[in-house]
This record gives C-alpha cells, structure tokens and sequence, in this order.
C-alpha cells in the first residue's frame, strides 16, 4: 500500500514571524530603466474608498462598461533631495564611498539625523571611480495633512546605465523637489512597500491558520497537536506556536496608479482618521498595506504585466 501524504497544516508563507525595524520601510531592490530618473516616491496613507472607472480590457465581461472598484488614496507632498551617496562595487557587495548634503537642510531634519552641510565636498565625486549614485531625500509631513513634525529620511534609487550620468542628474536635483510625476504616470503599474497593521500577539490559529482541534485533544482546541518528534530533542523553529503577528515589511506587486492628482479631493471635513489632504496624492487602485498616516513607499513595477497603457482603466468620477 503506497504511503499517504498530505501537506503540512498552516503557512509557514513570511518566515520567521517577527516585528519590522522600523516603522517605513526601504527599498533595496530597483527596476531597470533607460531614462534618467529617480525610481520610487512616499506618500502617507490616507485611507480606502471607491471610485467608477470605465473598463476597457477586450477579454472582460463588462468591457466598455462602468464598473465600481476598490481604491486607496495616498497623499503625497515632494520630497525634498537632501543629499548623494555614491557607491563602489565590492566583493560584499555596494559600499558606500562617501555622501554630499546640500546647504540649506530642512526645518525639523534635526530630530532625525545630524549632518553637517558639505556640498562643496561635490567637485571631489568627479575624479572618484565609482559604480553607483542614490538620492537621500526626506518627506515633508508639514505639508500633507497629518500634524507631524519629524520627517522620514531615505534612499530613492535613479535608473540609467551610466554611473556618470546618474551622477550629474543628481547633481542637478540637489536641494530641490522631487514630485509624483516626477516618478510616475497615470495607467503606470507600481509595487508598494510598507510595514503592515501591528496586532500583536496571536495564537497559531489566527497566525499560521491551523486547525482547530476536538475536545479530547488534551482537552484543549486553539493548539499544536505535537511540538515535533522525539528526536532530535529540540522544538523546531517551523512549528507553529503563538507570537507575534503583523508590523512586519510587506511588498505587493503590480498595482495600478489610477489618478495623479493636486488637491481637490478631500471631503467636506476632512477624511476621517487623517484630516485634509493639501497638495499633491496618488489614487491606487487596490488595497495597500499599514495603517492610516503610516509612510507607504512605491517604486516602478519590477515584474510588471504585459498590458499596454491604451487598455488600462479609465477613472470617471
């Protein structure tokens, strides 16, 4: 008689299980682009909502016909480039050669990082060989419409081919404003990063999904039934057990940035839990991960579908 084999009960998916550093994310990993231009921009929760769009894919059911569909709304003031960092390819990897901060720095940028102004420390980058530039930039929460003061400080990665080309746009964009279309454009798709709702501790029901148990079962339900075999004596790290569940970086791939928009889209009051939303903001369509006010990160689509922009949805209202 051949041996049963079942799969394991409960997902092991995201291992190990545990909290985020901090709470927004980085982005360590950059699509490929010819064009010269930064590659990923910030912006704060806001909240979900739905909008009417006309469906234009060929292949579905209501092609050519108004359809309701779940969206995330993001605000987005610029990011303001604060500094390059440029790197050198090693056997371990990128090393980080040295960094250039602008003059005029921020209002608030103190209760994050302390840096001193270098940025004639610039003319020195020409005659170094390097394989790598990066933009440091920092949020503007002032500007959007949550009552913060400490901005978020973080690398933004440029696409080209060239390091000396990447070099002189950053040259270029020093002290200045990167915008959400800057980055990206309506009908784009994007991958979103962020670190998901905290919940604490849960039990392995509700965090692995396992099995409830029956009553005899050590007059217990919500359990492990076993903790592992005998040998070797020692409990294994893929059994699972209660813990900690969400605060944890999630990326999801391939989200449609439906409207780029400037204002003008905050409710009589404001939106609730967040408050009015003043300059620029991103509509998503989907849902996004973290909770209202948290920093969501998106960059350009690193494994994109094969859709031609012509066939995207079209927002109505």
């Amino acid at each position: 008689m051949p041996e049963i084999k079942k799969p394991r009960r409960g997902s092991l998916a995201y291992y190990p299980r545990k909290r985020a550093r901090r709470i927004y994310p980085t982005v360590t990993v950059y699509p490929k682009a010819e064009k010269v231009k930064p590659l990923v921009f910030a912006g704060y929760k806001v909240g979900c909502t739905h909008a009417v769009v006309l469906d234009t894919r060929k292949s579905s059911p209501t092609f050519g016909k108004e359809i309701v569909v779940p969206v995330t709304i993001l605000d987005c003031p610029p990011l303001k480039v604060v500094g390059i960092r440029v790197y050198k390819n090693t056997e371990k990897g990128l090393k980080a050669l040295t960094e250039v901060w602008c003059k005029e720095l921020p209002k608030g940028l103190e209760r994050k990082v302390r840096v001193k102004s270098n940025e004639e420390k610039i003319k020195e980058l020409e005659g170094k060989s390097f394989d790598d530039v990066r933009l440091i930039v920092c949020t503007q929460p002032l500007l959007s419409g949550i009552r913060k003061k400490k901005p978020e400080i973080f690398e933004v990665g440029i696409s080209g081919k060239d390091a000396r080309e990447k070099l002189e746009f950053a040259k270029s964009m020093l002290g200045k404003e990167v915008n959400h279309k800057d980055v990206f454009r309506e009908g784009e798709l994007v991958d979103v990063i962020a670190v998901t709702k905290g919940k604490g501790t849960a039990g392995p029901v509700e965090r692995f999904g396992i099995k409830v148990q029956p009553r005899h079962a050590k007059q217990k339900r919500r359990h492990v039934g076993s903790l592992g075999q005998e040998r070797p004596g020692k409990v294994r790290p893929t059994v699972p057990m209660a813990g900690q569940l969400g605060f944890a970086r999630r990326t999801e791939l391939n989200k449609r940035v439906l409207k780029l928009g400037e204002g003008g889209i905050s409710p009589k009051g404001g939106f609730k839990r967040y408050g009015i939303v003043k300059s620029n903001y991103i509509v998503i369509e989907g849902s996004v991960p973290g909770s209202k006010k948290r920093l969501v990160l998106m960059r350009s689509a690193i494994r994109p579908k094969s859709i031609s922009i012509p066939e995207l949805r079209k927002l109505v209202v």
